[in-house]
């Protein structure tokens, strides 16, 4: 995020934290995110910015809670680690003690793997917050000033660049000055591979992406003519079973029928299927959106979702 500000806008911003979690940030990187969080219902340990936003987050919960609840909460807190092995995750702003707990128990049945991809979206709308949080008060503190020198930067720019100051204040050995970042900062249709039956990413998987070319707007069900489908990328899945560029890093998409292809019998030799593909289709109106397609995977069944 420092290496990428200053921000044309907050909007930019966000988009570019949430490209950095989820396609740049490791699994490890996540349980390091998610250790530096207080457990719902308990008080922060020091005096920093972000225990303090923990804090006012969690304000609602502790407001309604009982003391009963509250050990309850600890209670299931502390089986929640037991089982997951991190912190119970949870945008907690303007949730009741009650709510919280709810979700915490129906949340303790999933599978690890699907607990780790839940809590990781908890993680991104708790910096979208703190980010708009960041924004807002130097938004107000601009306002009540008449000091700011307009040799430095329009208002405008010291709002969003405050966010890019924020995150190169405790770092060193930067360039003074931010490279340019572009548009997009990964390819517009992006995939990966978890493979639910070892609950854990599926590393070495081929990955083919194709877009439908055929005289018709899209394949009919049942269209056998292959040589319709044009090759728009391959790539084979690393460690943390994400497929690396399987496009070229275009702005806006064409709008059409694709697929993705995996090869699953590799991956699975004893396993029920020789390959998987998944058709989806992007409207005129989806050119300029991002669209990333798992693939929930193991031997005998497989599920997928348009993902952020």
């Amino acid at each position: 995020m420092a290496m990428a500000s200053p921000f044309p806008s907050l909007d930019h911003a966000i988009s570019i934290a949430k490209d950095i979690w989820f396609n740049k940030v490791d699994v490890i990187g996540w349980l390091e995110a998610f250790a530096a969080h207080p457990q719902i219902g308990e008080s922060p340990s020091s005096h920093t910015t972000s225990a303090q936003w923990s804090k006012g987050e969690q304000s609602t919960a502790l407001a309604t809670a009982t003391d009963a609840g509250l050990q309850e909460l600890y209670d299931w807190n502390a089986r929640y680690r037991q089982k997951f092995g991190h912190v119970f995750l949870i945008c907690a702003s303007g949730r009741s003690a009650a709510e919280i707990l709810g979700e915490l128990k129906n949340r303790y049945s999933n599978r690890p793997i699907v607990e780790l991809e839940i809590a990781s979206q908890e993680q991104m709308k708790i910096t979208e917050l703190r980010l708009r949080k960041l924004f807002s008060t130097q938004t107000k503190a601009d306002s009540g000033s008449s000091q700011y020198s307009s040799a430095v930067a329009s208002k405008a720019e010291k709002r969003v660049g405050v966010i890019g100051q924020h995150l190169t204040a405790t770092l060193e050995g930067l360039p003074a000055k931010a490279p340019k970042v572009q548009a997009r900062t990964r390819p517009p249709i992006t995939t990966h591979v978890l493979d639910v039956s070892k609950g854990s990413p599926a590393a070495g998987i081929e990955v083919r992406l194709e877009m439908w070319k055929g005289s018709r707007p899209c394949p009919s069900f049942g269209e056998t003519d292959m040589g319709r489908w044009v090759l728009e990328g391959s790539s084979t899945t690393d460690r943390d079973g994400r497929s690396g560029q399987i496009m070229s890093m275009v702005d806006a998409l064409s709008p059409g029928v694709y697929r993705i292809s995996f090869n699953t019998g590799k991956y699975n030799p004893g396993g029920f299927f020789p390959y998987v593909s998944i058709v989806f289709e992007i409207k005129e109106t989806q050119t300029l959106e991002h669209f990333h397609v798992p693939l929930l995977l193991s031997p005998f069944s497989f599920s997928t979702y348009r993902g952020s």
